[in-house]
């Protein structure tokens, strides 16, 4: 069978409205479960308060029940005496006797006002007297109170007869107190919605698995999963499904009894859509959209089959859990009772160009920046294979499907992913390295959220000049003098020197192109450039690393030239894989994957640092970390010395 191709694709939001209009979406039924088993569920019903909280008027504090107007006038220079009662009110001890004029009784915080009583006066505004000119015991008043003072009136907090929590309210530690605090041992909410999660592909294996070529593990299901879990939804899982029709086709059946069934993935093996040839099978009413013109998400399938909603989510984690959010989130919400999500967006400015593809809608993941002029969006640059891409942005922008370009400093705006864009404590941009992981991470055991954004060097230095860092990581070597980094020095900026690092030439162990490297590291240089069934990895334009690349290669362009790595670790991993046979990164890397090492240049990685943010105290201690001992230490194993 041939691959089956998306010939007419559908809008972002008439596919979104079709399906709503279709499914129609609402609560599946409610049942009365037991308070102990309500939390995170939807109510389905109100509350109402069958009685007052408090039941009755209740004191404050520890004091003394009395008239207020028996108060009046008093103060520490002429106090007021009263008789004492002989009644104590402790917490859940019913009054016996009236508080009379010119009478208190002593009360607990929490015990039950006297008929009589209108007010109570704190323990600590009062002088015990020993006897009163009845002989009875008395205190004297420090300091008046007015009526209603220190007493809490039954029903204040909650009156019989109100509408506590209302249809639709999620049920927190809060509101289940609140239940408890009414009385209340049972509750109704909406029955939560069944969703079956079935992941198909023969390249997918489960968590805990051993990793191979070729595999990928299965992380759909679990986001997916959650999320549904998140949304109020029982997700029942099905695991992951070969891609065969036969056996896909019994699963979705039996997943079909449901309230709502998502799948992800399957295109196999060049033979086309596996999982829409499934949903082609059934009809009431069947596939209501096969291909989305956006991006991500444009293999998305929507349909209702024999009745249920289901869906085809794309295979890749991104455009999964996008399209998930987007389309699939609201009618769930609906289904379990929720009122729809607002949405909160931000104006930002871009700093950097973003293209588009022309004729469908592109949503870009962004991070945001504070900078003094307000927020800066950066794309994650991540692609919808993307695992990390999605929980780690702050929001994202939509690009029309009619627009090809964004300009930098266009303003856009950003509808937020979370309810608000908080900034870090510190804030970095620009080269990775590992070592500022692990600073990074000491950072963070200090109390200190950090984050980083891998633009390379000169990214960095960039952004340092906008404002939009605290430090920028950053080795870029000046040729004419041969130095790293002091170049790049503005009256706005000041330069901290870090650590110095070890690039070189990585390749694998037994590869014979690299017989020669220690005895003659040109030689070797200038056969493998030459050679096109050797293959580098190059470093993203910008990068310090790509710098000392292209001194290497001079104006050559080896195969492989255009391949780039964002990272010292993509570029190990890329040799190890067998991807590529050579590239240029730190030792570290090497290390790490059993890759050899031949040493080219020690370069010097630093930080690029606002003059305004030095003062910052989260800038004071991540500089300080350079000067602790340990610190240093730990770098060392890295194969970093500090300078």
């Amino acid at each position: 069978m041939k691959q089956q191709q998306f010939l007419t694709l559908t809008t972002a939001e008439e596919a979104e409205n079709r399906f709503w209009q279709a499914v129609q979406p609402q609560p599946v039924g409610e049942e009365l479960i037991p308070l102990a088993d309500a939390r995170e569920r939807i109510l389905s019903r109100n509350v109402i308060a069958k009685h007052n909280v408090p039941f009755f008027d209740r004191s404050n504090f520890d004091g003394f029940a009395l008239r207020a107007e028996d108060t009046f006038g008093a103060q520490e220079t002429a106090p007021v005496s009263l008789k004492l009662n002989p009644e104590i009110l402790a917490c859940g001890v019913v009054p016996q006797e009236t508080v009379a004029p010119g009478t208190a009784t002593v009360i607990a915080t929490g015990g039950v006002l006297p008929r009589g009583a209108d007010a109570v006066v704190m323990i600590e505004n009062t002088l015990p007297l020993e006897n009163t000119e009845s002989g009875k015991a008395g205190i004297q008043i420090l300091k008046a109170v007015v009526p209603a003072g220190g007493v809490s009136p039954a029903g204040s907090d909650i009156g019989a007869g109100e509408v506590v929590l209302r249809i639709g309210d999620r049920l927190g530690y809060r509101e289940t107190g609140t239940l408890a605090a009414l009385g209340e041992t049972k509750v109704w909410v909406w029955s939560r919605p069944k969703v079956g999660i079935i992941s198909t592909g023969d390249e997918l294996i489960a968590p805990g698995e051993e990793m191979e070529l070729g595999k990928v593990y299965d992380s759909n299901s679990t986001v997916i999963a959650d999320a549904v879990e998140e949304l109020g939804c029982e997700p029942i899982r099905f695991g992951i499904v070969p891609d065969n029709e036969v056996q896909l086709e019994k699963i979705v059946r039996k997943a079909l009894e449901l309230d709502f069934v998502l799948l992800s993935g399957g295109t196999s093996k060049g033979e086309g859509d596996l999982n829409y040839r499934v949903f082609e099978k059934y009809s009431n009413p069947g596939v209501l959209v096969h291909g989305v013109s956006l991006k991500p998400g444009k293999p998305l399938c929507l349909a209702i089959l024999a009745g249920t909603p289901a869906a085809i989510l794309p295979g890749f984690p991104t455009s999964a859990t996008f399209t998930f959010s987007k389309f699939i989130a609201p009618v769930l919400r609906a289904m379990t009772g929720l009122a729809s999500e607002s949405t909160e967006s931000v104006l930002a400015i871009l700093p950097q160009r973003l293209n588009s593809d022309k004729g469908r809608t592109e949503f870009h993941l962004v991070h945001l920046i504070r900078n003094a002029d307000g927020l800066s969006a950066y794309s994650t640059g991540k692609g919808s294979g993307s695992i990390t891409g999605f929980a780690r942005a702050d929001g994202f922008l939509e690009i029309p499907r009619n627009t090809e370009m964004l300009e930098a400093g266009q303003e856009v705006s950003i509808q937020l992913l979370g309810k608000s864009a908080r900034p870090p404590d510190l804030m970095i941009i620009g080269s990775h390295c590992v070592g500022l992981d692990y600073l990074m991470g000491e950072m963070q055991n200090r109390g200190i959220s950090a984050k980083f954004l891998a633009v390379g060097s000169l990214g960095g230095v960039l952004a340092a000049k906008r404002g939009e860092c605290d430090l920028a990581g950053t080795h870029l070597l000046d040729p004419d003098s041969e130095i790293y980094n002091k170049h790049l020095l503005t009256p706005e900026l000041h330069l901290q020197k870090g650590y110095r690092r070890s690039q070189g030439l990585l390749f694998r162990k037994d590869d014979s192109n690299f017989a020669e490297c220690k005895t003659d590291f040109n030689k070797t240089i200038l056969q493998i450039i030459s050679n096109p069934e050797v293959r580098m990895i190059n470093r993203n334009r910008g990068s310090g690393t790509r710098v000392l690349l292209e001194r290497l290669l001079v104006d050559q362009r080896p195969a492989g030239f255009f391949q780039e790595a964002k990272s010292h670790n993509a570029v190990a991993a890329a040799i190890a894989q067998k991807r590529a046979d050579w590239g240029i990164a730190i030792r570290s890397v090497a290390d790490d994957l059993g890759l050899a090492f031949f040493p080219i240049q020690d370069e010097e990685y630093d930080f690029m640092i606002p003059v305004n943010r030095l003062e910052r105290p989260e800038v004071s201690l991540f500089l300080s970390l350079l000067d602790d001992p340990v610190i240093l230490n730990n770098l060392s194993k890295l194969g970093l010395s500090c300078n």
